[in-house]
């Protein structure tokens, strides 16, 4: 599982999106942006930041550490805006961490010389059907001339759908994913050598220790019906990740 570490300060509101992010420190002295298991998006969003950014950084590419961080709602008497008090008190427990980057600044175009991300996240957003990257959010940041790819949370639509009764891997395996509007596209020529590369390190073994890394208090608290336990919950997105790693539908043609 990722570190756990304890809130001590929380310091003031991100007031980007809609879930409304929280810079704070912990008692490991670190600083990280809090995405809150209390925020309308519910702890999916969080189980999406840790698979995707684990698998990201198994495939070499830059993204903040994470951690949980455990968070006692007292710190909330210390707040005087109410919305940012009823968030804190709406998210006992383990939160999210992503390990703040002092001095980052946003992507503006072009990708940093000598860096041949490109592919690799346009192969990983595909992959894990992630919908937000586009030029309106591109959740990229440069960071000491190196491209970091943050902000997970919208792929794996996938797990959304399971109270639904969405339990085929398969139909996930085969859902085309549309690169249109990603932000990344007119920087890569072709993909097939990045898929041969990347599919080769993305075994069922891999998945199943990124998805490890996952709280079990998150997997418990985005209940499924049929599943049940975390172990089983794991299990239910390995299968989904490998189903998908078995076709090639998902993966965007690019003009060379």
């Amino acid at each position: 599982m990722i570190p756990t570490v304890s809130v001590t300060r929380y310091i003031t509101p991100l007031r980007e999106g809609g879930s409304l992010p929280g810079l704070v420190e912990a008692d490991d002295l670190g600083t990280y942006v809090c995405k809150f298991r209390g925020a309308g998006q519910g702890v999916r969003v969080l189980i999406a930041e840790v698979i995707v950014g684990e698998l990201a950084r198994r495939l070499g590419l830059h993204t903040p550490r994470l951690v949980a961080l455990s968070l006692d709602p007292e710190i909330a008497r210390y707040e005087a805006d109410e919305e940012v008090q009823d968030l804190l008190n709406a998210s006992p427990g383990l939160n999210l961490g992503v390990d703040f980057l002092p001095g980052s600044f946003g992507y503006d175009g072009e990708v940093p010389a000598g860096d041949h991300d490109a592919a690799t996240v346009v192969w990983l957003d595909a992959f894990c059907a992630n919908v937000d990257r586009s030029w309106r959010n591109p959740n990229l940041l440069l960071w000491h001339g190196n491209l970091w790819v943050i902000d997970h949370g919208a792929s794996l639509y996938f797990h959304h759908a399971w109270s639904g009764g969405m339990t085929d891997p398969a139909r996930f395996a085969a859902q085309p994913w549309d690169p249109t509007d990603h932000v990344l596209l007119r920087q890569v020529r072709a993909l097939g050598e990045t898929d041969a590369r990347l599919s080769a390190l993305v075994t069922p073994d891999l998945l199943t220790e990124v998805v490890a890394q996952v709280p079990d208090t998150w997997l418990d608290a985005a209940a499924t019906p049929g599943v049940a336990d975390a172990d089983q919950h794991r299990a239910s997105y390995v299968s989904f990740l490998t189903a998908r790693l078995g076709t090639r539908q998902w993966l965007p043609k690019v003009a060379a």
